[in-house]
């Protein structure tokens, strides 16, 4: 057994790992624990329960969309540049093993089946669609479908990436120039 005193965080970046390789269902302290090499005593020492696990995993994935999202509207760019840039962080064209296009799907998945997940994609959905919204009106596209286009693009683009390991910028910002172009 590990001797290395684990963190939430690291608890949570375990559990993310599990939920893209193996599912929902090896996110309980047992599996995590062994994936870990440690106790089910260090899962328990800092979450209550598997209910309160899966809630610090969603936490903590609603608040890194939240402020990607902010730190993507934050940037003084033109209103066209600014689109292309919220366009790829939207589903977080991130291919690492923990964020973005790889654990975008996953969480998806596990929302069909889980309440609380639901809503937190819920949430973050709003959030991301309200964003791109803003960031099309302020290119003079006022059509609230376009929003809906970009945003189902990039979450089927998020799929396509963890398939294929391909990341998809070129095909995304193509997608935005020729909507720029069309109301140009």
């Amino acid at each position: 057994m590990s001797s290395t005193r684990l963190s939430p965080d690291l608890w949570v970046a375990a559990g993310f790992e599990a939920l893209i390789s193996q599912g929902p269902t090896a996110l309980k302290a047992e599996p995590l624990a062994r994936r870990l090499k440690t106790t089910k005593g260090s899962f328990y020492w800092h979450f209550k329960d598997v209910h309160a696990f899966h809630a610090a995993m969603m936490d903590q994935w609603e608040h890194r969309a939240i402020n990607d999202l902010e730190a993507g509207s934050a940037h003084d760019l033109p209103p066209a540049q600014k689109l292309r840039h919220l366009s790829q962080i939207t589903s977080g064209q991130v291919t690492d093993s923990v964020s973005g296009a790889v654990l975008e799907p996953s969480i998806r998945a596990w929302a069909h089946d889980n309440a609380d997940v639901a809503a937190a994609v819920e949430r973050v959905d709003q959030a991301r669609l309200s964003h791109l919204q803003s960031t099309l009106s302020e290119n003079g596209l006022s059509n609230p479908e376009l929003a809906r286009i970009l945003y189902a693009a990039n979450l089927g683009m998020a799929d396509l990436s963890r398939r294929d390991g391909e990341v998809n910028d070129a095909a995304l910002g193509t997608l935005v120039d020729l909507i720029l172009a069309l109301y140009d």
